[in-house]
């Protein structure tokens, strides 16, 4: 079993910065996939961005690409999401997760592993 712990999230203006973390313990000896989801009031969860824990390639979602960063430390067993330019549609409560497979997907289905979420508010 994997457990997974976001930190990071908070308040923050139009064209801010943050960046989220998610430490993972437990078995996590395998080179499963990562991602990061997030899920606004009242909307479905829809992913942001994804990494290969091995090779460290990443793929964005459109609204994100160019102003998200998605990175990991394979020492610390941490992924982190670098968020700038900041709109407030961006507020939304942000989850990691750990794949079933090495190969990452945008399926939120394709995940076994959830933290338990951190909220990020954007003000306009």
């Amino acid at each position: 079993q994997v457990q997974l712990v976001e930190s990071g999230g908070g308040l923050v203006q139009a064209g801010g910065s943050l960046r989220l973390s998610c430490a993972a313990s437990g078995r996590t000896s395998s080179d499963s996939a990562m991602a990061w989801f997030r899920q606004a009031l009242g909307k479905e969860r829809e992913f942001v961005a994804h990494i290969n824990w091995s090779s460290g390639n990443s793929n964005y979602a459109d609204s994100v690409r160019g102003r998200f960063t998605i990175s990991r430390d394979n020492a610390k067993n941490t992924m982190y999401l670098q968020m700038n330019s900041l709109k407030p549609d961006d507020t939304a409560v942000y989850y990691c997760a750990r794949s079933k497979f090495s190969i990452p997907t945008t399926r939120g289905a394709d995940f076994s592993s959830w933290g338990q979420g951190t909220q990020v508010t954007v003000s306009s």
